[in-house]
């Protein structure tokens, strides 16, 4: 195996290792609806992936007062919840990501999910005991601040050029670019291609197999 170019590679979640960007689209739209406001296009809904909850609503829902916020929230919440244990990671993702952490990797996720809900999924999915740290969207400044990036880096020791974010969205990609790290793309998410191709990163890769092997080549 060529050296390793990085010491950490981070994913993102929702979209990027759990094929879940359709039952949160699905889970904005029945919140919104149940609350009698205007239901937003899936264009709109899908936006908003990776950002905080609080974040997401503000533009998903733009019509959302500040003060029904946490009924959007549990709303949200419910239609997500009752859903997720059916949710299944991408094929392959696995694999990938045992083979990763077999091979000397530091591994992390910066999720625009919450605590309890990342603390879940990764139950749930069986990658826990395989992510040295993880950062969620209520314990620090929501993407495309660079604050999860920042910590994980501190907290695992690593510099900057070392460490490589992965993600489906422009709002990971800018996160990697504001907190000085390679940002790496993939496609079969949230944002479509031509999205993502507008923000700079070192790959935009169209399926999973795709990433498992530029990860095995390049990383």
């Amino acid at each position: 195996m060529p050296a390793k170019r990085y010491e950490l590679i981070v994913f993102d979640w929702d979209g990027t290792l759990l094929d879940s960007a359709g039952a949160i689209v699905r889970a904005i739209q029945a919140a919104s609806g149940d609350l009698g406001l205007p239901v937003p296009e899936d264009a709109r809904a899908r936006h908003v992936i990776g950002l905080g909850l609080d974040d997401a609503l503000h533009y998903a829902v733009p019509e959302l007062t500040k003060n029904r916020y946490p009924e959007m929230v549990a709303r949200y919440r419910h239609h997500y919840l009752s859903r997720d244990q059916e949710l299944v990671l991408f094929d392959g993702v696995a694999s990938t990501i045992a083979y990763l952490a077999e091979q000397g990797w530091l591994l992390a996720v910066a999720t625009g999910k919450s605590r309890v809900g990342l603390d879940r999924a990764l139950v749930h999915s069986g990658l826990g005991a395989y992510f040295h740290a993880t950062r969620c969207a209520d314990e620090c400044f929501s993407k495309p601040h660079p604050a999860m990036l920042q910590e994980l880096m501190s907290e695992l020791s690593v510099a900057p050029e070392q460490t490589l974010m992965i993600g489906d969205t422009t709002h990971d990609l800018q996160m990697a670019q504001n907190a000085g790290v390679d940002g790496l793309a993939v496609s079969f998410g949230a944002h479509d291609v031509d999205a993502l191709a507008s923000v700079p990163s070192v790959a935009l890769l169209a399926t999973p197999a795709e990433l498992d092997q530029w990860l095995r080549q390049n990383a």
